[in-house]
């Protein structure tokens, strides 16, 4: 039987929601509702659009077939009715109606539903200091504020900007202003590293360090207390420092867009938002939600989770539309896939990084890993760098970190791993997990294998590690000694470290290490190292075979510590 269909919000999850629902029960009657003139478009692509890979605004709002999503498309080819610059005041739950006002003429009207879908989305937080409202300073939180922030950078108008946050919005709209624009461009983030929450602080600061190479600064740490200048902003004074600038871009957060479900009487989560079903609806089983204005479960904690996420709003759209056609259609919740292009690399993860899951009340532990993406001998090939997080005891993978080159095979590791989450897999299951082999794409013993077999010899204390971090703090710690560097690697590598250090850095190649035992301390703690970390694995199986047991291994090697940033490299270059 048609219906009358009211969809409020046209970005992601309202036209998706729409357009399902039009093609399995194509007599209902839909009209979509949004505050903006503009809608449907790609906001994941707007800081692409401010660094100008996106030439238009137009081709974020257009189809893969170059049609322009506008209210004209929507009538034409969905029949769909748009009702743009047009904000939804109230929701009268007992007479089945909405009342919306146009903000062109002022006029209000009400609009009645069989069914109502909430797709309001989200708003990026502005921080409470003074100075916010100065001219030059956004928020990223339409096409609309993109379009303006790209049109005073091409007036000329910006030579120094400020990013508040590092998360991924921040990063990914620093990246553009300094490598297409040329912008000398500075990011302060309250929190101790960029990507807080997502991924850990060792592969944190191996990004930071690649984006402070592209000439992006960081002030981590550093609280905001306000903004200066006349007219304009000219200044961001924190808690440390004042910077001078010409554009601030607040990138802080955002938080769902739930008033008129509160209003209305639905129910919403302490954290304000939408408490949706497994179905997507809420609690008035006519009125669906989805997208940044819900919470969703976490599949790995089963607690409520929360990710703004145009694929998740998208997938839930389809979910929606199919059950106001009378389907049974169900969305389990997410594991938080996430992955980033920052300049020449990509950081991407799936599930809790080792900090979020102790939050949580795992007890876990990592394992990090440095091996190439495709076979050793392989000509064109690169570094990867992965990180597992697991749960001791059980051997639960609780999540996957990884950071490499912006080809796919990041992309592809972490969508390997992300959709087994959900079902509790263990490291035995990475260990054996099977992978398309072939030379140009992946090694016979996969990286991700190669992962799961190192989170095993963790957790079952074959392999006693350390972090890039915790090398750093003991490297500082030296003159104390009771420390000893211990390189397994051959001696051409060594020789730099073993010159410049020879108290402190000792060369046994792995190879040698049963012929010249006594010539390793025993009364010392000793850092074993070689390129990736497993040379330093077979040394600490050897050593502990002839009773040598207070032997650490740094994971990830060399390569980790230069992709780190590790002062001690300097020496290679000088």
């Amino acid at each position: 039987m048609p219906q009358n269909i009211v969809v409020i919000g046209a970005v992601a999850l309202g036209p998706k929601a729409a357009c399902c629902l039009k093609r399995l029960e194509p007599d209902s009657k839909v009209i979509m509702v949004d505050r903006d003139n503009l809608i449907s478009y790609g906001g994941c692509g707007i800081p692409y659009f401010i660094s100008g890979d996106v030439s238009e605004p137009d081709q974020l709002q257009s189809t893969s077939f170059h049609m322009l999503r506008d209210k004209k498309f929507f009538l034409d080819t969905k029949d769909i009715n748009v009702m743009t610059n047009t904000e939804a005041i109230s929701i009268d739950r007992e007479k089945k109606n909405v009342l919306v006002q146009n903000f062109s003429d002022g006029k209000r009207r009400e609009l009645p539903y069989d069914k109502l879908v909430l797709g309001t989305g989200s708003s990026p937080r502005r921080l409470p200091v003074s100075g916010s409202d100065l001219e030059g300073v956004f928020l990223v939180s339409d096409l609309n504020k993109a379009i303006a922030i790209k049109r005073e950078i091409a007036e000329g108008k910006v030579e120094k900007a400020v990013i508040i946050g590092a998360g991924a919005i921040g990063l990914e709209i620093a990246e553009s202003l300094a490598d297409l624009w040329g912008i000398e461009t500075a990011v302060v983030e309250i929190m101790d590293q960029i990507l807080p929450g997502i991924i850990s602080p060792n592969m944190a600061r191996m990004a930071q360090y690649h984006l402070e190479e592209n000439d992006l600064s960081f002030y981590l740490g550093e609280k905001v207390e306000r903004f200066e200048g006349k007219t304009r902003i000219e200044k961001v004074v924190t808690n440390k420092r004042t910077l001078n600038t010409d554009m601030v871009i607040m990138a802080v957060g955002v938080t769902p867009n739930s008033d008129i479900a509160k209003k209305a009487g639905l129910e919403v989560s302490a954290n304000g938002a939408i408490v949706v079903n497994k179905k997507m609806q809420t609690s008035d089983p006519d009125i669906y939600a989805g997208g940044d204005c819900v919470e969703i479960t976490n599949l790995i904690t089963e607690k409520p989770g929360y990710w703004p996420l145009g694929s998740l709003a998208n997938r839930q759209g389809r979910i929606i539309g199919r059950n106001l056609a009378g389907g049974n259609a169900e969305f389990e919740g997410a594991v938080g896939s996430f992955v980033i292009k920052l300049f020449e690399i990509s950081v991407a993860s799936a599930g809790l990084s080792l900090e979020s899951a102790k939050k949580e009340g795992f007890d876990a532990i990592s394992a990090f890993v440095v091996q190439f993406d495709h076979a050793h001998f392989y000509p064109e090939k690169d570094l990867m760098y992965l990180e597992l997080v697991v749960e001791k005891g059980s051997g639960q993978v609780l999540g996957i970190q990884g950071l490499g080159n912006t080809g796919d095979g990041m992309m592809g590791r972490i969508s390997a791993v992300a959709p087994l989450l959900k079902y509790k897999v263990t490291t035995e299951d990475i260990s054996n997990l099977e992978l398309p082999y072939s030379p140009p794409f992946s090694s016979a013993m996969d990286i991700l294998n190669a992962l799961g077999n190192t989170a095993e010899n963790i957790l079952a204390g074959r392999n006693r590690v350390i972090e890039a971090d915790e090398f750093a703090d003991w490297w500082e710690k030296r003159d104390n000694g009771d420390t000893l560097f211990l390189d397994c690697r051959e001696w051409g590598n060594a020789q730099p470290f073993v010159e410049k250090y020879p108290e402190h850095w000792k060369s046994i190649p792995q190879g040698e290490l049963r012929t010249r035992l006594a010539e390793v301390p025993k009364d010392k703690k000793l850092v074993l190292i070689c390129n990736t970390g497993v040379r330093s694995y077979e040394a600490q199986i050897t050593l502990d075979q002839m009773g040598i047991r207070d032997s650490y291994n740094l994971q990830g090697g060399m390569a980790a510590l230069k992709k780190w940033g590790q002062p001690i490299l300097r020496i290679l270059k000088s």
